[in-house]
Order: structure tokens, then C-alpha cells, then sequence
């Protein structure tokens, strides 16, 4: 069988349980442990050459993150993601940014606001032809939301956004992904970035749950599936 771990180094700071953690979350959200595959805490301990201790405890914790399922009698198997799931996620989601963008809009330093304005810079293309860089763009999306986040000066909050996030990291890839969808997400982000260094809290609220939205559409789009449609079939 393939590897797909390397034995894990010790940090004397921090856990072993909490290293093991973040190798497993990583491998789920990045698909080298993919949808609907049992995880052997045996095989993972020695690829990582720890003890089943820390496995078992780190499966337990991604059980309570919803990264696992634990079945009955079989074992642990990496948790596959249901259309509801992903619009569940992207309605919480999408209130909770715009309720970011909006302290974000009150409280962000003028430092902060260089930050965005520089990745948008970044992020804008990778040429004078303005083509989008996939890997680019991924990196500088993750960044911008962080920076709106902490502006937000609301840890409670940054909290919640980064638990819901985790749960869609693996599709942020597949939306940006989607035809046009690059260009976009970056305009969005331009003018999520104007409403905020403008202090303009409700537009800024507005254009950040729009944001989530279509980045929502363009997931469902890619999967298949039509919003209108969805919620149609969940009435009936």
C-alpha cells in the first residue's frame, strides 16, 4: 500500500495527539484520505511511527469536527459531504462574514487596509494578460479573510468562521476553479476591500454575504446541482 505520511518529527511544545491532528485534517482536506475511506489506526501509527494512542485520540477529536464518522462494529471512515451539508455550511457562513466585514468596516487599522490593498495587487494576475493564478488566488483568498477577520477584533467570531471554513476547505479549489469564477471572486474581493477601507459597514455586510453566495453557486454548479432546484426538493 502507498505511503502517505512521513514519520512525524517531535515538537516539544505541543502534543502529540494535536500533531497527529493536524497531519490527519490536512490529509482529509487536501483528498489524500478521500471520502468514504476506513482509516486503520494500526497503518496510520506506523506510517507517522507513533503508538495507536495519539491516532485513536486524534480520531476522536476529528469525529467531533466532523471529518470522521465513526460506523458501528467497522471503524472510522472519513466523512463524504452532502449537498445539505455544503448549504447548511454556506448559510452560516455567509451570515457570520458579513457579520466580519462589517466590524471589520469599524474597527480595521489603516496597516490592515495596506495589507488587503497589497494582495489584491498579488492576486490580480499573474501577467499583463490578467490570467488568474489558481494556486495564487487560493493563497491570497485564505490571506484576504484572515486579515477582515482579525480586523473584526472579535475572537469568538474568528473562531466559529474558522471552524465552518475547515469543514468547506476542500471545495474552496473547486469553486475557484469554475469557469470564470477566478476573475470573479477577485473583484469581489476588490470591492469587499473598497466598502471596508471606506467604512461603508453595510455594504461592506452586503457584497461579503454576496461573496459567500456565489461562491456557494459556483460549488453547487460544479457538482451538478441548481440552488432553485435544491430547495425545491427539500419543500417537498
Amino acid at each position: 500500500m502507498e505511503r502517505r505520511f512521513v514519520p512525524i518529527k517531535l515538537d516539544n511544545y505541543r502534543p502529540l495527539r494535536d500533531i497527529v491532528f493536524e497531519n490527519l485534517r490536512e490529509a482529509i482536506i487536501e483528498g489524500v484520505l478521500k471520502p468514504g475511506e476506513r482509516l486503520m489506526e494500526i497503518q496510520l501509527a506506523e506510517e507517522m511511527g507513533v503508538s495507536r494512542t495519539p491516532v485513536r485520540e486524534a480520531i476522536r477529536k476529528l469525529e467531533l469536527e466532523g471529518f470522521i464518522v465513526m460506523v458501528p462494529r467497522k471503524g472510522a471512515y472519513v466523512a463524504g459531504i452532502s449537498v445539505k451539508d455544503i448549504t447548511d455550511v454556506f448559510e452560516l457562513r455567509a451570515a457570520l462574514e458579513a457579520l466580519a466585514a462589517g466590524l471589520a468596516a469599524q474597527r480595521i487599522t489603516e496597516a490592515e487596509i495596506e495589507e488587503l490593498e497589497r494582495l489584491l495587487v498579488h492576486t490580480s494576475g499573474s501577467s499583463s494578460s490578467k490570467q488568474f493564478d489558481l494556486e495564487v488566488l487560493v493563497a491570497g483568498d485564505i490571506s484576504l479573510h484572515d486579515i477582515i477577520y482579525k480586523a473584526s477584533r472579535n475572537q469568538r467570531l474568528v473562531q466559529n468562521i474558522n471552524h465552518l471554513r475547515e469543514q468547506l476547505q476542500r471545495l474552496r479549489t473547486t469553486s475557484l476553479a469554475h469557469p470564470g469564477r477566478m476573475r470573479e471572486a477577485w473583484e469581489e474581493h476588490r470591492k469587499i476591500v473598497e466598502a471596508i477601507s471606506e467604512r461603508n459597514v453595510t455594504l461592506a455586510q452586503t457584497l461579503a454575504w454576496e461573496h459567500i453566495e456565489n461562491a456557494e453557486n459556483s460549488v453547487l454548479e460544479a457538482m451538478g446541482v441548481v440552488k432553485e432546484k435544491l430547495h425545491s426538493d427539500v419543500k417537498s
